[in-house]
C-alpha cells in the first residue's frame, strides 16, 4: 500500500504572476463581492488538487484495501481475543 501523503502548499510560498480568462460578468460579481481573486483561486486550485490526489490515492490502493478487509472479515485482528468491549 502507498504511504505517500500529499502536503499543502507552502501558503507562504513565492507567487507567481499568470494570465486567465474570466467570464466577465462573474469577475464583476466577485470584484462586487470583494473577493480577492488570487486567495479565492488558490483556494479552489488547493481543493481540487487534493481531490485529484485522494482519488487517485484510493485507486492505486483499492486492491490491498479489499485485500485487507477480506483478511480482517475471514481471520479478524490481532486483538480480537484482547479486548474487553
Amino acid at each position: 500500500m502507498s504511504r505517500a501523503r500529499a502536503t499543502a502548499p507552502d501558503r507562504g510560498g513565492p507567487k507567481k504572476a499568470v494570465n486567465l480568462s474570466v467570464n466577465g460578468e462573474l469577475l464583476r460579481k466577485a470584484r462586487e463581492a470583494g473577493l480577492n481573486l488570487s486567495q479565492t483561486l488558490e483556494g479552489a486550485l488547493e481543493e481540487a488538487t487534493q481531490a485529484i490526489e485522494r482519488q487517485r490515492w484510493l485507486d492505486e490502493n483499492r486492491e490491498p484495501i479489499r485485500l485487507y478487509n477480506e483478511h480482517v472479515e475471514r481471520d479478524g485482528v490481532f486483538s480480537d481475543g484482547l479486548r474487553t468491549f
